[in-house]
């Protein structure tokens, strides 16, 4: 007979005080700390042009954009995760004492990978559709042109649309911004 080996589960605050040390970083899914992979340089290239180009478009207005390193608290499913790239109308609300862990995203980006794809797509939009500023996700393929922007109507329902081809563009529904998939995808390495 086989027993299974009981997983430690960790509170908020030992995972904040865990992740302050480490040296790579983790997702805290209620309980469970898990840790990230690393990610490829064409997820690279296609974070740091939607960055660049978003943050030059929206410079001297009222938004907030981080990339990356800066966590999302969820309270809801007591969730800590790293987005690939946040956008916050106003200033953020933060989590806790210091200004490491945003709460407030209306707009959020995640770069695909063969080890996340299921969970961003499932698991993961669940837990982002919980944030009450949240409207709208973009999920960007990097081996591929090929992009899916959720968007929340009026009804608060989530629309898809699903953009494919190097001649399509990228137009966001919560901010001002446009951008061609040459654009976003320059520098990116499909062999």
């Amino acid at each position: 007979m086989v027993i299974p080996a009981e997983t430690k589960l960790y509170t908020p605050e030992e995972y904040l005080e865990l992740e302050e040390k480490a040296e790579f970083k983790h997702e805290y899914r209620d309980g469970q700390i898990i840790p990230m992979t690393g990610g490829t340089t064409n997820h690279n290239e296609v974070a740091g042009s939607f960055y660049s180009y978003l943050r030059l478009a929206l410079r001297k207005k009222d938004y907030r954009i981080y990339i990356g390193d800066v966590k999302l608290w969820i309270p809801h499913y007591r969730q800590y995760t790293y987005p690939d790239l946040m956008v916050i109308s106003g200033e953020p609300v933060y989590a806790g004492k210091g200004e490491t862990t945003v709460m407030n995203p209306c707009l959020i980006a995640e770069i695909l990978s063969q080890s996340t794809r299921n969970y961003d797509q499932g698991e993961k939009f669940k837990y982002y559709r919980s944030i009450p500023e949240l409207r709208e996700y973009i999920l960007i393929e990097p081996t591929q042109f090929y992009v899916l922007q959720y968007v929340k109507n009026e009804a608060g329902q989530w629309v898809l649309t699903e953009y494919t081809g190097q001649d399509n563009q990228l137009q966001l529904n919560t901010v001002e911004f446009e951008l061609s998939f040459r654009e976003l995808y320059e520098g990116v390495n499909f062999s």
